[in-house]
């Protein structure tokens, strides 16, 4: 993936309107996923009064948390589609979906489609992974 930032002074005409703004960044993203190249602009207003070349960092650091996690439960495992009649059962299923990611994490696995599809049958291997040890493991 290829990130292009271009960031610019906020004119008086921003800075009136919000109050300690410095600059007006665009960040155009480019790449190949899924076998299919995409570009994305993104737009931000920032108080932070450092270089471009920082706020590139910056932006790669907030994205890369978006990406690991975020895009991943939303994405992949449709966490933003559940409803859930009872507030206990959100914090619960957040959970086991931290510690399924992390599994496959640490068990080797970059891509956590190709994760699932390698254990999501396989239970004793799954539980192998947090120590319990069953009558079908080998």
């Amino acid at each position: 993936m290829r990130w292009d930032l271009r960031a610019r002074n906020a004119g008086e005409a921003i800075t009136e309107r919000w109050s300690g703004a410095s600059w007006i960044i665009e960040l155009v993203s480019t790449g190949v996923r899924d076998g299919k190249p995409f570009r994305q602009i993104h737009h931000f207003l920032t108080t932070l009064r450092t270089s471009p070349k920082a706020l590139l960092r910056l932006v790669r650091q907030r994205w890369a948390i978006e990406n690991e996690w975020h895009w991943v439960r939303d994405v992949r495992l449709g966490e933003d589609a559940h409803h859930y009649a009872e507030r206990n059962g959100v914090q619960v299923l957040a959970l086991l979906r931290s510690l399924a990611l992390n599994l496959l994490r640490t068990n080797g696995y970059r891509s956590i489609r190709d994760g699932q599809v390698a254990v999501s049958h396989d239970i004793c291997r799954m539980l192998g992974w947090i120590g319990i040890r069953t009558a079908g493991a080998g």
